[in-house]
């Protein structure tokens, strides 16, 4: 339930961007920054969300975000001023930047021998959500149809809301700190900084760009396609595959990685169908519209490969957790800045040529991020080796 609330809110948005542009009167550079406020917001809250979970606990802190985004998808078509419509999307993509970051470490600690399968259900979830989100542009009409489009989506996250209080009173104060057989870990798990993890620093960066990959996808593909003279349907059917594709990564995925020793081919691999993807989008985007959203939906499946990485290269909840919280969280802002600026340049330059070519750049730049990151280690070695240095010096 988790899991099919964390895209249909931000990806309901792109179908229907030019609707919501037109109602508020708001140019191309709002457009820019109301697509980067996922992966901005993603960002900031990510921050917070570890240092909130050692507080409340995960379950409570995971149920609080999601009765953020609640209230976000109830009130944001309704209101009149496009500040406010920006003030609940940021509650909308904010509590659902807690479930990103959180739900992993939630995982590790209650997964137990079916952490691996629960990883599938989630990392399955996220593909459903994101293929379910822009097909409500489709299922209503009329002037006011983009309002409906985005508020369908609060009856989803109101039955989350259920599921979670039944959740909560037996998860209890879940904090993400005891090992693997419920002993505490060793303090200098907890005091390492992350960046002297070189796994951490490349999955964080390999994170940021198929993150950035996917938002930009989400908030602009649909008028990449409109604007090249593909219908609006077709357009939020492409999107909607790309959805749909992720949800086979992320059945495939988590098995793979829990069975296969060397996962560096995978992101080569997906990150070269990405690389198509665009080309054909550059060339020819009206001929087979849908060809390259299925390209891209392949592609995509980097994303499923960068989550089940979290877990798959630390070994305790708490450095899962605080993989997660900076992974996340530095990934997300690196997104946030691609659609900002997508929608910079476009609003000055008229042309979806030029930033085809570079989005092509930026996914071949993605695939040799992720061969690193694939490596086999396990990040939780890579934080006790200052320590073994000084002791060696010693």
């Amino acid at each position: 339930m988790a899991a099919v609330n964390l895209r249909t809110g931000i990806a309901s948005l792109g179908p229907v961007l030019d609707e919501v542009l037109d109602a508020f009167g708001a140019s191309g550079s709002l457009a820019g920054a109301i697509t980067a406020m996922p992966g901005i917001f993603f960002g900031i809250m990510g921050l917070a969300a570890v240092p909130l979970a050692t507080r409340v606990g995960l379950s409570r802190a995971l149920t609080g975000g999601m009765v953020l985004t609640v209230l976000g998808l109830l009130l944001r078509p309704w209101v009149g001023e496009v500040a406010l419509f920006l003030v609940l999307t940021a509650c909308v993509v904010g509590g659902i930047a807690l479930g990103n970051v959180l739900l992993p470490a939630w995982v590790k600690t209650h997964g137990g021998r079916h952490a691996v399968v629960l990883m599938t259900l989630y990392s399955a979830g996220l593909g459903v959500s994101g293929a379910l989100g822009p097909l409500s542009a489709m299922w209503f009409s009329g002037a006011e149809a983009w309002k409906w489009a985005l508020f369908i989506w609060a009856f989803l996250a109101v039955a989350q809301v259920v599921v979670w209080a039944v959740v909560v009173p037996v998860a209890g104060r879940d904090i993400p700190g005891a090992g693997p057989a419920g002993t505490d870990v060793d303090p200098r798990l907890r005091e390492t900084s992350l960046w002297r993890s070189p796994t951490a620093r490349f999955l964080m960066l390999f994170f940021g760009l198929q993150a950035m990959n996917a938002y930009i996808q989400m908030g602009w593909l649909p008028k990449i396609y409109t604007d090249n003279g593909v219908s609006s349907s077709t357009a939020s059917i492409g999107l909607s595959v790309i959805g749909a594709l992720s949800i086979v990564g992320g059945l495939v995925m988590p098995g793979i990685i829990a069975r296969v020793h060397d996962l560096r081919p995978f992101p080569a691999v997906f990150a070269g169908v990405t690389v198509a993807g665009y080309v054909g989008l550059w060339l020819a985007p009206g001929s087979v519209p849908l060809l390259w959203a299925v390209l891209l939906g392949i592609g995509g499946t980097c994303f499923p490969t960068a989550i089940a990485l979290i877990p798959a290269r630390s070994r305790t909840p708490l450095v899962t957790a605080r993989l997660s919280g900076f992974v996340q969280p530095v990934g997300y802002f690196i997104a946030g800045l691609g659609p900002f600026v997508l929608g910079v340049v476009h609003e000055r330059v008229g042309s979806w040529d030029g930033i085809l070519i570079v989005l092509a750049g930026i996914a071949v730049l993605m695939g040799v991020l992720g061969v690193r990151a694939g490596k086999t280690t396990v990040i939780d070695d890579e934080l006790m080796v200052p320590h073994w240095r000084e002791l060696a010096g010693h």
